[in-house]
């Protein structure tokens, strides 16, 4: 187990998007869980990461503004970023940076880096599109490829992301795995049981995410209203993004509106609370990294079916259903399987729970962040 850093500390700067996608969730956590422990913590970020609640004490928030220019037609963001981490190591004398997604955050760390008239180190930490999607496209490729040269230390969610990061960019230097996380103690199961405890014959069924293309949310919706067909159950949609209404629009054609609801994005407590009590996670992705939001359901208790993607089997092990992408009527047998046999649902419910317990809790996990974060500042000062 990684040694507790309680009586070393340390001052981190952690860069992120304030969405409620897998990497601001996972930034954040990492901050407050700085924050408690005793290190000085500050988060930068052009907006409010969702998961940063009410002030921690140690944790300072720090926005990035962009200024309207008309000669720009898109904001430069990586510029104002870089001009805002050099801002807080001159203030703070920041010991490491930990920057999460290589473009821009990565790009931006290493020009705040050439600027500074200090040392000014960072990690970053990849978690999927960030290398599957933007770095794939031209335009990107070359600049990806260089923060991640000029990075201390650069980890991956998952196994499939770093073989994926190698093989793309040809990284030469060792790409640590650090897997996502989920704090065991608040996503946990609830007190009124799964459909056969409670004494009512709906099922609950979530899907929680950004709702982007690439999570194909109307394959859920169409597996829903497969299930539908077969038993009571009501799906619950978590998140918004651009394929929100697409999905409630196929919901309608497929005659199932009145069992579909959509909340929209939900503080972390109320996402604890969905999570604890359903009884089962439909996931149908066409890629897919590491997948936090079915490994915080896991945790809940929650069996998943999720399409067979990316880093996907990495999570689950020897639990939850793996079906084809693309194959909603793939995903409904698997989940009308579960939800008809109280047995199977059972033991699929406990194993998904031990293992969320046992390879990916919050503690052990973020300890391996803040040990690397001390090698790294020794590695450094040793060659200075």
């Amino acid at each position: 187990m990684p040694e507790d850093l309680s009586g070393d500390r340390l001052r981190i700067g952690v860069v992120c998007y304030p969405t409620v996608g897998g990497s601001g969730v996972v930034a954040t956590e990492v901050a407050l869980e700085a924050a408690r422990q005793g290190h000085e913590v500050h988060l930068l970020s052009y907006d409010r990461p969702a998961r940063l609640g009410r002030p921690v004490p140690g944790l300072r928030y720090h926005n990035v503004q962009v200024s309207a220019y008309p000669l720009f037609r898109f904001p430069p963001y990586d510029l104002a970023l870089a001009t805002r981490m050099l801002e807080v190591q001159e203030e703070a004398r920041i010991d490491v940076f930990h920057v999460h997604y290589a473009i821009p955050h990565a790009v931006s760390a290493f020009l705040a880096k050439s600027m500074s008239q200090q040392p000014l180190r960072f990690v970053t930490t990849l978690h999927g599109t960030d290398i599957t999607v933007v770095g794939a496209d031209r335009a990107y490729m070359r600049p990806t490829r260089f923060a991640l040269q000029q990075s201390a230390a650069v980890t991956a969610v998952s196994r499939y992301l770093a073989d994926e990061t190698t093989l793309m960019f040809g990284v030469r230097s060792p790409i640590e795995v650090i897997p996502n996380f989920v704090d065991t103690q608040r996503f946990k199961p609830g007190t009124a049981g799964r459909f056969y405890d409670r004494g009512e014959e709906e099922r609950r069924i979530v899907h929680c995410s950004n709702l982007r293309p690439v999570k194909r949310v109307a394959d859920v919706v169409r597996a829903f209203a497969e299930i539908a067909r077969t038993l009571p159950a009501r799906l619950i949609l978590v998140g918004d993004g651009p394929d929100r209404e697409h999905a409630l629009a196929v919901a309608s054609d497929l005659g199932v509106t009145d069992r579909v609801e959509s909340l929209g994005n939900r503080p972390p407590e109320d996402l604890e609370r969905l999570l604890a009590d359903a009884d089962l996670f439909l996931s149908a992705s066409e890629t897919e990294s590491f997948g936090l939001s079915m490994l915080e359901a896991m945790s809940c208790g929650v069996p998943v079916v999720s399409t067979d993607v990316g880093g996907v089997a990495e999570v689950f092990g020897e639990t939850g259903v793996l079906v084809p992408v693309a194959d909603p009527a793939a995903m409904a047998r698997a989940a009308i399987a579960l939800l008809e046999d109280a047995d199977l649902h059972r033991r699929a419910s406990t194993a998904a729970r031990a293992r969320a317990v046992g390879e990916f809790e919050l503690h052990d996990v973020v300890g391996r962040y803040f040990d690397l974060y001390r090698r790294v500042v020794a590695e450094d000062s040793a060659d200075g």
